[in-house]
């Protein structure tokens, strides 16, 4: 990745690979940095890069902990991020930077028992095992493990599938019937109740769950 001690170095988003327990890759986009009060005109220039964010899954907002003003700047981004209409993106704040403020790795949990802020240090590699595994507790409670059995004239619901990249085995039956096993989305969920047998959970999702419980408790 291209750094330099330079505003807005490099413009187009970096994309990466990621593989998450129980899942297939997903995809880390680096987008360009928010300043304060980032002029209208400046937000159309980027639209492109901004983009990545407001069709994100999930947003991780990299504060610098270590940072006086880090509110302020929470709250220019979240300004930012209504402009570009990316203010409903599910969000974890990510407080990076924990070892030049002597803060031990950990999670804080909201009121509505989700993950609101996650301490972390990038340069002593502290707390990632944590985000990460943060990141499997988002999509498994975004997504739910489900078989399917599609009729024939359901051709159109298996393509959606295929279109997310959601089916994680299928078979044909002597019956004609699409027996499928698929990872949804909560939105996509009621598209398929109909030819829905069984949801699952898998052990990766109850392990996570003991880990960020576990985090949380300490």
């Amino acid at each position: 990745m291209y750094q330099a001690d330079q505003l807005f170095a490099t413009l187009d988003p970096t994309l990466r690979r990621l593989q998450l327990e129980g899942f297939d890759e997903i995809i880390l986009a680096d987008t360009v940095g928010f300043i304060q009060d980032l002029p209208h005109d400046l937000v159309e220039a980027f639209h492109a890069t901004l983009q990545e964010t407001v069709e994100a899954d999930l947003l991780l907002h990299v504060v610098d902990a270590s940072n006086p003003q880090r509110n302020e700047h929470i709250r220019e981004v979240n300004t930012v991020l209504e402009m570009i209409n990316a203010e409903n993106c599910p969000q974890i704040l990510v407080y990076n930077k924990i070892d030049q403020i002597n803060q031990m790795p950990h999670i804080d949990m909201g009121d509505d028992n989700r993950i609101n802020r996650i301490w972390v240090s990038a340069l002593e590699s502290d707390g990632l095992p944590l985000l990460h595994s943060a990141m499997v507790q988002f999509f498994s409670e975004s997504h739910k493990i489900v078989s399917l059995q599609l009729p024939p004239a359901q051709g159109d619901l298996r393509a959606l599938l295929h279109e997310h990249h959601s089916i994680l085995e299928e078979t044909f039956d002597p019956e004609g019937f699409w027996q499928i096993e698929a990872r949804i989305s909560v939105e996509l969920m009621s598209r398929f109740t109909d030819y829905l047998v069984k949801e699952t959970t898998t052990e990766h999702e109850q392990e996570n769950a003991e880990i960020l419980l576990k985090s949380d408790i300490e």
